[in-house]
């Protein structure tokens, strides 16, 4: 009997987590998928209180996700899928064990500390035969969809230039104050022994690079970095020249200190005929000049997007979609493969439309090089 719908497990995502409520929500948005297990929390009560709160079995509310792991996977109505989105000090172990335990994992960015740990995942999940989503968002984004099929489809000819940046200010009055200051975002990110060897990069600066290589299919080479850690233990600034494969050249700017930016991740690629502009904060919109036109703005949910962005589209033009949306555009197309697979039916390339492997990978080397680079005075470091 065709399986048609899925049950799941979180690992983190207490009931205070901000993000780890936006995959909860983004994980039931089509009703394709439900809660099943989790662990939530290492604190007993506050683990019991979410299992609660979510009205679960409290046989599969666990102590611990090695317990989770080898339970749910030798249960017959066991979850098809799990959601990581604990702090990153233990994505790889935990990935790594509900692999082992024939689980398919969705897991936050970025993957893991090391690349021989990405590497060791991504050769798991190949042998198991399982699928493995890595979460970077912003290609959930129909815009960003839409920008992916302009320039692939050669409506900007070569791309020859790429300016990107991902600003923030929330951490500004963390400068020159080592850890007296404990915002409650950042109390994690700016300790390495569970955000690992960067905070900025780590966290918004790998979204620039899959973003980028997203929309354009080009991945970085090598990248010349200079990392500003203003009296913290990890890095809140980053500036980085980059070298893609085509052989064109760029610029990424991550910060959490630059006053008057919110959340201002913001991509421009510039092609021998013409260029695109996306802002995350204003998702719904996307800027296309021509070579000798008049910019033009596309809207999200009109006539003449193409087709993917149409197929994702889900409200009329004029109402906004956002965060919650490009998440659950991730999870619609992650747990429609997941289905399929479960079902032993063939995947296709658009079944596949989710940021994989391959693209954690490519996150862990780009964090690595950014960091080796800024301490090498910014020496050009390949990826």
């Amino acid at each position: 009997m065709m399986k048609k719908y899925a049950t799941y497990g979180m690992v983190g995502a207490g009931l205070n987590s901000f993000i780890g409520n936006v995959h909860r929500v983004a994980a039931g948005f089509d009703g394709l998928a439900s809660l099943a297990s989790g662990c939530f929390s290492r604190n007993e009560e506050r683990n019991r209180a979410c299992g609660e709160f979510y009205k679960l079995d409290p046989e599969r509310v666990y102590g611990d996700f090695q317990e989770m792991a080898k339970k749910e996977g030798a249960r017959e109505d066991g979850i098809d899928f799990v959601v990581i989105s604990a702090p990153n000090n233990v994505h790889y172990e935990t990935a790594k064990v509900f692999l082992e335990n024939g689980i398919h994992v969705l897991c936050e960015k970025p993957l893991c500390f090391e690349v021989e740990e990405a590497e060791e995942l991504k050769k798991i999940a190949a042998e198991k035969g399982l699928l493995f989503c890595v979460n970077y968002s912003y290609s959930g984004n129909n815009m960003v969809k839409e920008a992916r099929e302009l320039i692939q489809s050669g409506q900007i000819g070569e791309v020859i230039d790429v300016n990107a940046e991902y600003l923030q200010e929330y951490l500004v009055d963390d400068i020159g104050k080592g850890d007296q200051t404990m915002n409650r975002l950042s109390s994690w990110r700016k300790d390495p022994e569970i955000a690992g060897i960067s905070n900025c990069v780590g966290d918004i600066g790998t979204h620039i690079e899959n973003t980028v290589a997203y929309m354009t299919g080009l991945r970085v080479k090598r990248v010349a970095a200079k990392l500003d850690y203003f009296g913290q233990p990890l890095d809140l600034n980053a500036n980085m020249l980059v070298e893609f494969d085509n052989g064109a050249h760029g610029v990424f700017c991550s910060s959490q200190v630059c006053v008057g930016h919110m959340n201002g991740l913001v991509t421009r690629i510039f092609g021998t005929e013409g260029s695109i502009e996306w802002h995350e904060e204003e998702p719904n919109v996307l800027y296309v000049t021509k070579k000798g036109q008049p910019m033009q703005i596309y809207h999200r949910g009109m006539a003449y997007v193409s087709g993917r962005s149409a197929e994702m589209n889900r409200l009329p033009a004029g109402h906004p979609e956002g965060l919650y949306e490009a998440f659950a555009n991730i999870y619609k197309v992650w747990i429609g493969a997941v289905l399929k697979k479960q079902n032993g039916e063939t995947l296709s390339e658009t079944d596949l439309d989710f940021p994989d492997l391959d693209d954690g990978i490519e996150g862990v080397r780009f964090i690595h090089a950014a960091v080796k680079s800024s301490q090498e005075d910014s020496a050009w470091t390949e990826l």
